[in-house]
């Protein structure tokens, strides 16, 4: 049988004037193999000067009349493989993705973990759907491996490919290996789709990269503490809250939680950068 979404060898049955009939290698030598024994690679792709049993290598899929189809040219993603893909449209069943083929790639509505527009870059994966053709899915977490060779304080980039209030963000590093962004060690706007830069904290006996968005303490305090200088310029000169202030309003405005907030305004304030009105608001030195 052939392996549908797969690259694969194929060799040469016999030439047609709209193409080569390919067969596998149990069946090359047959002198007639039967229908479903049998598939098409269209004239353009065909090399020249082509012989019978000559090997191609070539991947399958179905066409728009639903019938298996070869091709030379190989796409962006295969089956149960993970890549990036840009949206070409959006219709009624899903998304289309340009996977260099010449029939975009299927994203059904169900498999989209946030809904995409035209022009978007989404990560996804290739499975077969239940009538054996190929589509995409952004639940891409049993398609990602853990042997990633990383170790702890090693820098990552990845992207989020699934968010959750009890353990915080799902990333796919290179997008390709398993990692956790814990829920404690999550700040700022995360959201599904964002690539980000990480470090390893840990490396889980089965693979699994547990990550931290945050710098280590003394670098993440200086971190916070440039970034909410930022913060009070934009508000020309004075924030209108201290470290007093509700933990969601200090979230809202500032991306920090509200003891990063209060160590950046202590690292501010020793350093003479920063002083805390009577009105509990920080100005500008």
């Amino acid at each position: 049988m052939f392996k549908i979404a797969e690259m694969q060898t194929l060799y040469v049955e016999k030439t047609v004037e709209y193409g080569a009939y390919l067969v596998e290698e149990e069946n090359k030598d047959l002198p007639v193999p039967s229908k479903d024994q049998h598939v098409l690679l269209p004239k353009k792709q065909v090399p020249e000067d082509v012989k019978r049993g000559q090997a191609i290598d070539v991947f399958i899929y179905r066409d728009s009349d639903d019938r298996l189809i070869a091709t030379t040219t190989v796409p962006k993603v295969t089956l149960h493989k993970v890549s990036r893909l840009i949206v070409s449209d959006v219709g009624k069943v899903g998304a289309f993705l340009d996977w260099g083929l010449e029939k975009d790639l299927l994203l059904p509505y169900a498999e989209q973990t946030r809904r995409v527009s035209k022009g978007d870059e989404v990560l996804v994966a290739a499975y077969l759907d239940k009538s054996n053709r190929i589509a995409a899915t952004m639940n891409v977490y049993p398609y990602l491996e853990t042997a990633s060779g990383y170790l702890k304080d090693s820098q990552v980039t990845g992207t989020v490919y699934e968010t959750s209030d009890n353990f915080g963000a799902f990333v796919a590093v290179d997008d390709k290996y398993q990692g956790l962004i814990p829920k404690k060690e999550l700040y700022g706007n995360v959201s599904i789709g964002d690539v980000v830069s990480a470090r390893v904290t840990r490396v889980r006996e089965d693979g699994k990269l547990d990550l931290s968005i945050r710098e280590k303490a003394y670098k993440q305090i200086e971190s916070d503490a440039l970034a909410l200088v930022d913060i009070i310029k934009s508000y020309n000169g004075v924030l209108p809250f201290s470290e007093k202030a509700d933990a969601e309003v200090i979230k809202r405005e500032t991306g920090m939680s509200k003891n990063q907030f209060k160590k950046a305004v202590g690292n501010l304030y020793k350093n003479r950068i920063i002083e805390i009105t009577d009105e509990s608001k920080i100005r500008l030195l």
